[in-house]
């Protein structure tokens, strides 16, 4: 087989990829009268599970308003990317969205590494950029009064996430941690938060500090030097579906199920994670925007919502946040009487949104205030065991 075809072949293959994307939004386009929702998700590579999520909560929540009668007699039509979680693809990914598709406005990345890299393209463009679930402070640092005006985040940080994590633990009386993070902008992040705050807990320490890709398969011997330190918490931080399930089945082997508990971000709680590893996710504790065990009549409404659609699935985090995040959009688009760039980004500023959890606005750096849960594996069954406020802390000017 001939691996480097010619280069007439090559511009017809990278012609035939760059459509396939399209075709892929196509049964959104067919709707009259669009607002066109540019959506980048990572449809392929290892964060892939989440992009599906993610895009299933959004989904559902356009589906919702347009049966409604959609936003100002006008349809939502969402136009998918595959950001792949990675920056270069990602970029690529919006400009098509911006210049190929003239979508209205940007709804993501998931990815904060992929966030950060279209922010000044999405600033230049002056074209609002919506972010449902990244996670890095630097973004907030810079949005709003920190610079990037067209930038707005539906979502808590990682900072104060790590931090009530950390805390809670503490609260357990855990002292002994090995910090395990996925090695980009989210893992990094969260282990330096991590360390940051460790100065307020004079009895605690991090027995070992580890970082893998996301396509790691063997965790063994992380997890020997784990046990070896005698380690009472792993503070896990990753992003690929598959991982807690990798690391799980590996726990098991070395005998550490029952004994080393699980805690951070990650989908540790998700009722199918908990049902194929119980007995090692007993005790996991999650910070969370939200859980599907959230005793609230419009959350269990989403809930059984999203079942029906998606053939029975249990939606996680992200695709509640995708979910609210939409229809906190719609809510903007009517207050902006429109999708005209200036007006929708006051009215995003303006907004005051009652969400699942309580009310939701924007500060001065864009970022909500927002509350966010602590869900904990008892008996088999996540539970909430609390619910905080996200507020970050910004970097003095």
């Amino acid at each position: 087989m001939d691996l480097n075809p010619p280069q007439s072949l090559r511009k017809l293959l990278a012609i035939a990829l760059m459509a396939l994307p399209v075709l892929a939004a196509a049964p959104a386009t067919a709707w009259s009268a669009d607002i066109k929702i540019g959506v980048p998700l990572p449809q392929t590579g290892g964060a892939s599970r989440w992009g599906t999520f993610s895009l299933r909560g959004a989904t559902l929540a356009a589906k919702q308003i347009n049966d409604a009668g959609g936003v100002l007699g006008s349809k939502l039509a969402l136009i998918k990317a595959d950001d792949q979680c990675v920056p270069a693809e990602g970029v690529s990914a919006l400009q098509r969205l911006l210049n190929i598709e003239k979508v209205d406005l940007i709804f993501g990345p998931m990815c904060s590494s992929v966030a950060k890299a279209m922010q000044p393209i999405v600033e230049n463009a002056k074209v609002p950029m919506l972010l449902a679930t990244t996670s890095d402070p630097e973004i907030t640092y810079k949005a709003g009064a920190g610079g990037y005006k067209w930038t707005f985040r539906n979502y808590p940080t990682d900072e104060i996430r790590t931090l009530i994590v950390l805390e809670n633990a503490v609260k357990k009386g855990s002292t002994r941690f090995a910090l395990l993070a996925i090695d980009n902008d989210f893992g990094r992040a969260a282990v330096e938060f991590n360390r940051k705050y460790l100065p307020r807990f004079p009895a605690v320490r991090f027995s070992s500090t580890d970082f893998f890709s996301l396509k790691e398969v063997d965790f063994r011997p992380v997890l020997s030097k784990v046990k070896a330190a005698d380690a009472q918490v792993i503070l896990l931080y990753a992003t690929a579906g598959d991982t807690i399930q990798v690391l799980g089945r590996q726990m098991r082997e070395l005998g550490m199920a029952g004994k080393v508990k699980v805690m951070g971000i990650g989908d540790l709680v998700h009722p199918d994670n908990v049902k194929a590893l119980p007995e090692v996710l007993e005790g996991a504790v999650e910070g969370s925007l939200w859980g599907p065990q959230l005793d609230n009549p419009r959350s269990r409404k989403f809930v059984e919502d999203y079942k029906k659609m998606f053939d029975g699935e249990v939606p996680s985090f992200l695709s509640y946040s995708y979910w609210e995040t939409m229809h906190l959009l719609a809510q903007a688009i009517r207050e902006a009487k429109g999708v005209k760039n200036d007006a929708l980004q006051k009215a995003l500023q303006n907004i005051r949104y009652e969400s699942v959890l309580g009310p939701v606005k924007f500060d001065d750096h864009h970022q909500a205030n927002l509350p966010m849960m602590l869900i904990e594996v008892k008996g088999g069954q996540p539970v909430s065991i609390g619910t905080f406020f996200s507020q970050p802390i910004y970097p003095k000017k």
